[in-house]
């Protein structure tokens, strides 16, 4: 079969493109053609060696798979050959097959397809735990959203309204993607390569601050979301996107109760239950038009050097989805 692979660590350059047996599956597994497969930032970071996890060479990426089942293990019966299935693993998603223990597939529903599928899985479920079980979000809330045109960002600001926020407010880089957020039911859209962003969220809460802060980019855009936190306020770092260690005084958590929460997808992964709960439920809110994906771009398997290229250049709105 085709899959994309890297044998050392660097720039999108080094993804190849490989011909590698199809996976024999082991008791408890199945077989999956793959028909859409996520990307995100942490194949990129997983690309230079940078994940929190050691990344093994040589690798193949991609942790968002939906596809077919052509195959299954005589212990399975809860799945079938013929299922459309959705499902997060390690790796292996960049390829035109891939081997899934149960324990990690969710049927699809009919009236979603492989592309929503996949676009749901890393994104949808971050930013769905990071609002309810990390941000432990509550009606009336104010929620920041950082990035808030991108994979996690698009989907946080509908997640956010579904489960009750008051006021959603947005930072993009650009009027163009501002523009998105808004008609994605963002309150307030704030450009954050301004310099006084900070003062203009804390002018949008009348000095309040917000209870909740989605940030993944670290450095100074870390130390000004501590600036704008609401009493007991809850910070939820996802992510380290801008590659700098960041630094700051612990003291500054204590003049409103403010809490620094770490998120890794990992850990709620580790638990199947809440895993496939999250990824149920998003499906249904894709199925019932609750929830609207912004797929930015699809690219044949054999462009995913041009996909990472374009993702960390920020060149970018919403998901973008391999079709081996």
């Amino acid at each position: 079969m085709k899959a994309i692979q890297f044998k050392e660590y660097g720039k999108p350059e080094v993804l190849q493109m490989v011909d590698v047996p199809i996976p024999t599956i082991k008791p408890g597994y199945v077989l999956v053609k793959v028909k859409a497969a996520g990307i995100n930032f942490a194949d990129t970071a997983r690309r230079y060696g940078q994940y929190l996890a050691k990344t093994p060479l040589p690798f193949i990426p991609g942790a968002e798979v939906a596809g077919v089942i052509t195959e299954v293990s005589p212990e399975v019966t809860e799945f079938k050959k013929g299922d459309r299935v959705v499902a997060l693993t390690d790796d292996g998603g960049y390829a035109e097959f891939i081997a899934l223990h149960v324990s990690q597939l969710v049927k699809i529903p009919e009236n979603v397809d492989f592309n929503q599928a996949a676009a749901i899985l890393g994104q949808g479920v971050s930013a769905y735990n990071i609002l309810k079980t990390s941000g432990q979000i509550k009606r009336g809330d104010t929620v920041l959203v950082h990035a808030a045109a991108g994979g996690v960002g698009t989907l946080a600001v509908q997640l956010a309204k579904i489960m009750g926020a008051g006021k959603v407010i947005a930072t993009a880089s650009s009027s163009e993607k501002l523009e998105l957020v808004h008609t994605l039911g963002a309150d307030v859209g704030i450009n954050y390569t301004e310099e006084n962003w900070h003062e203009q969220v804390l002018a949008t809460t009348e000095g309040k601050g917000v209870a909740i802060i989605l940030e993944m980019v670290g450095g100074d855009i870390f130390k000004k979301s501590l600036k704008c936190m609401a009493i007991n306020g809850r910070l939820v770092v996802y992510g380290r996107a801008g590659g700098q260690v960041t630094n700051f005084d612990p003291a500054i958590l204590m003049q409103r109760n403010v809490s620094v929460i770490g998120f890794w997808l990992v850990h709620i992964l580790k638990d199947v239950k809440l895993y496939k709960e999250s990824v149920i439920e998003l499906l249904n809110y894709i199925g019932e038009g609750k929830l609207t994906l912004i797929i930015g771009k699809t690219f044949p398997l054999d462009d995913a050097n041009i996909a990472h290229e374009l993702m960390e250049g920020r060149k970018t709105i919403g998901k973008l989805i391999l079709n081996p």
